[in-house]
């Protein structure tokens, strides 16, 4: 049974004795050798069978053997006696004699014909396969390699048992160090490379095999070139995805036509390498310039206006057509338009891409991107730009109607606020108004400077809270109201007590602020009160600023009177500064912040120079200087400095900003005189004879007898309709003023007197001989006044 299975393999036994150099064969090992049974028992008879080729291996394997007393194992031919050929593999063994020298080899030997010839099939296919292979021995030397392999690594008459790194292979980045990590590691790895023969991307395999090394190339040019492609399509891609959503977004946030056109110089000019961009907007038959970057004055003249679909060609046949025309060139531009040869010089521009601005269907403009240089845009980059020249028409379109809804806006406000403020002698005004930045609505900020009798002036800011159409009405209807207020010489607490009223008239959800405050030249105290407002700040001669602390009653519309009321001595030449809490307060800072900011400023070493008071110089008459023109331009400037540094121009703002800042005047005390009178007819007397010495004395008898007959009217109807103690006072300011003061509450009234009445038109007469008169109320009673205006002519005397 068992040599059933030896003769199915075809493998046999064999003993050598090497000292006797007899060689036997089992009955297997002869018939796969072809030897007849009587063969001669002898060593020269195997030898005689073995390959001419094959011996020399044969030989030093068993050399090897018997030096080294290891096993023995030969792969060779042999020549059978019946003159076939086959392969056989044979190993063997050693018996050692006492001494440690061999005696005897005992070995087996099988036929590995069929094995053979399919490992020469399978080196074929090797040699000749599309993908280069090589193996290398552990030294490193080329042990076999394919022709593929030749042509990358060399001929293989050349290149075999030579180390591998001495060839091309030698210059590989990395190449080596892999190849060893892979060796001593046992795992196949694979990686790309770039061979140095051919330029080409190889994708190398390394195995690890048990005498060496094996490597396999396969050319991946062509599919790393397309994935090189793919992944630059995907960048491309990606990258103009990016643009596209960077410019939507920009453009989200864009408000106004200027920062649509800033945004889009920021984000489409520099990835297309461009410098110049012109936008224009169709209106009314024509071809406006509404933003530009690059392009010179000249250019931008000569341009601006042009029709619409006549006249300029590369505009017009663009939006006449609706689609963009790309010029690479000035020779191409000439040769498309003959007749506008010299505007790429006068725009001092190369290349062109005009781009129609379609918005909701209907072609609203231009958009032009330019270059310095000649330029071919790519299709791609063609694509790009047409697409994102639809983002800037919806951007454009959408910016334009702010522009008109804002300009609407910010001109019903003007109209809403005072155009002019008039130059009272007690004062010097300067005023600011900065809308909202973000958004169309019009807000509820306002101000006012009011004339008061006797030189007084009422200085008023408010606020409507909220933004809109409701607010700048309601803030036109308090406006309103304060003139009104003001002109019935109510104090400041009665004044906010009205206008609370009115507020509430409104509706629940209707609020303001507001701070009303009436000066005083002649006395010097100014009188405020404040319904929710922010405080002013008070700066002072010496520089110093002060901050009004006591907590200010409930806005407008959230509280019941009565409100109360600050009294304040103030030095010539201080500084009222009133604002809104635009001013001051925002998202990211709170109001005692920004109050604190605006003292930071006024007290800094540029603000100091502007709040000083500018030298005046006093006369006998009225003061120097008429309307203080040098201190108006010093606190136009002190307005710019703090509106600059509370309100950045680049930083959007949420809510309207009005700024009041009033330089205070007192009035000399040689400029007013007051007299007691009695309670009885001859005070009228009295009274012309204080009015016509007092006027001598100021040089203005020119005054004296119109002003005797005010005085004399005013006095007579006290006495004979209210009660004493009754005053006369003269104050010479801007005008003559004459006031009779008593203690009566009753409001005298003009009546139209018969003809046939003796009495009644004393008032008539007041009326008729000054410029102004009232009636306001004081502590004591009511003070009953006239304005007479003075025709100075040069300098006071």
């Amino acid at each position: 049974m068992v040599q059933q299975s030896v003769d199915a393999v075809k493998a046999g036994s064999w003993e050598w004795g090497i000292h006797t150099g007899e060689m036997r064969w089992d009955r297997a090992g002869l018939t796969l050798l072809g030897l007849p049974g009587g063969y001669e028992r002898r060593i020269e008879s195997w030898l005689n069978l073995i390959h001419p080729e094959d011996m020399p291996r044969v030989m030093a394997a068993t050399e090897k053997s018997l030096r080294e007393r290891s096993g023995y194992e030969a792969e060779y031919r042999v020549r059978r006696p019946d003159g076939t050929t086959g392969w056989v593999q044979s190993r063997a063994h050693l018996e050692l004699d006492a001494n440690g020298e061999p005696v005897r080899m005992l070995g087996k030997v099988w036929d590995t014909t069929e094995s053979r010839m399919a490992r020469e099939s399978v080196g074929q296919a090797l040699r000749y396969m599309s993908d280069a292979f090589f193996a290398v021995n552990r030294d490193w030397r080329i042990t076999f390699l394919n022709v593929e392999a030749e042509r990358l690594v060399g001929p293989a008459g050349e290149v075999l048992g030579r180390p591998l790194w001495e060839g091309p292979a030698g210059t590989v980045p990395e190449l080596e160090d892999r190849c060893r990590r892979a060796a001593a590691d046992g795992r196949p790895t694979g990686f790309d490379i770039r061979w140095p023969t051919d330029d080409r991307w190889y994708h190398i395999r390394l195995v690890s095999v048990p005498d060496g090394l094996t490597a396999y190339l396969t050319d991946v040019t062509e599919r790393r070139t397309q994935a090189a492609r793919r992944a630059e399509a995907e960048r491309v891609g990606a990258e103009q995805a990016a643009r596209i959503s960077d410019l939507g977004n920009a453009l989200a946030d864009a408000v106004t036509t200027q920062d649509v056109v800033q945004v889009v110089a920021a984000h489409v000019l520099p990835p297309f390498g461009a410098s110049g961009l012109l936008m224009l907007c169709l209106e009314g038959g024509r071809l406006n310039v509404v933003g530009s970057v690059g392009y010179p004055r000249t250019f931008l003249s000569r341009i601006d206006g042009v029709p619409a679909f006549a006249g300029y060609r590369p505009l017009n046949e663009v939006l006449g057509s609706r689609l963009p025309r790309f010029i690479s060139s000035t020779e191409e531009y000439e040769q498309l338009f003959p007749d506008l040869t010299g505007n790429p010089a006068i725009a001092r521009k190369n290349a062109w891409a005009v781009l129609p601005l379609i918005a909701s269907g209907n072609a609203i403009g231009t958009c032009t991107v330019s270059f310095d240089e000649p330029r071919r845009l790519s299709a791609d980059e063609r694509t790009l730009l047409t697409a994102l020249s639809g983002m800037v028409a919806q951007a454009l379109a959408r910016a334009r109607l702010y522009d008109t809804e804002h300009a609407r806006a910010q001109a019903l406000q003007r109209g809403l606020l005072p155009r002019a403020l008039p130059s009272p002698a007690a004062l010097t005004p300067a005023v600011r108004y900065l809308p909202a930045s973000s958004g169309t609505d019009i807000g509820g900020d306002w101000y006012d400077v009011i004339p008061l009798s006797a030189e007084r002036v009422a200085l008023v800011i408010g606020d409507v809270m909220g933004h809109g159409l409701a607010e700048a009405a309601t803030m036109g209807r308090l406006r309103t109201a304060v003139h009104t207020l003001a002109n019935l010489e109510l104090p400041p607490e009665e004044v906010l007590a009205h206008l609370n009223e009115v507020v509430s008239d409104l509706g629940d959800d209707s609020f303001a602020t507001c701070l009303y405050a009436v000066y005083d030249p002649v006395t010097g105290y100014c009188s405020l009160a404040r319904a929710g407002h922010p405080p002013p700040l008070i700066v002072r001669p010496d520089g110093s600023v002060e901050c009004l602390e006591p907590t200010p009653d409930p806005p407008l519309g959230a509280g019941e009177p009565p409100f109360s009321t600050v009294d304040l001595r103030l030095p010539d030449g201080s500084l009222l500064v009133m604002y809104t809490d635009g001013l001051v307060e925002s998202a990211a800072r709170d109001i005692d912040t920004g109050i604190a900011e605006c003292t930071q400023v006024l007290t800094s070493e540029y603000g100091r120079l502007l709040t000083c008071p500018p030298p005046r110089p006093r006369t006998s008459g009225r003061w120097a200087g008429g309307r203080h023109g040098t201190d108006h331009d010093r606190l136009d400037r002190l307005c710019d400095l703090l509106v600059g540094a509370m309100l950045p121009a680049k930083r959007l703002t949420a809510d309207d900003t009005a700024l009041l800042i009033a330089r205070l005047h007192g009035l000399a005390s040689g400029n007013t005189a007051g007299w007691p009178l009695p309670e009885d007819p001859v005070a009228a007397g009295l009274a012309r004879t204080h009015v016509r010495e007092q006027l001598e004395a100021w040089g203005l008898e020119e005054l004296a007898v119109t002003t005797e007959l005010l005085a004399s009217e005013l006095v007579a109807n006290v006495v004979r309709h209210a009660r004493g103690p009754t005053r006369l006072r003269l104050i010479r300011g801007n005008s003559l003023i004459c006031e009779v003061s008593d203690a009566s509450a009753t409001t005298p009234r003009i009546r139209r007197a018969a003809e046939t009445d003796e009495g009644g038109r004393g008032l008539q007469l007041v009326s008729a001989l000054s410029q102004r008169w009232g009636t306001r109320y004081t502590a004591e009673g009511k003070c009953i006044w006239t304005e007479q205006p003075i025709g100075w002519t040069g300098t006071p005397p």
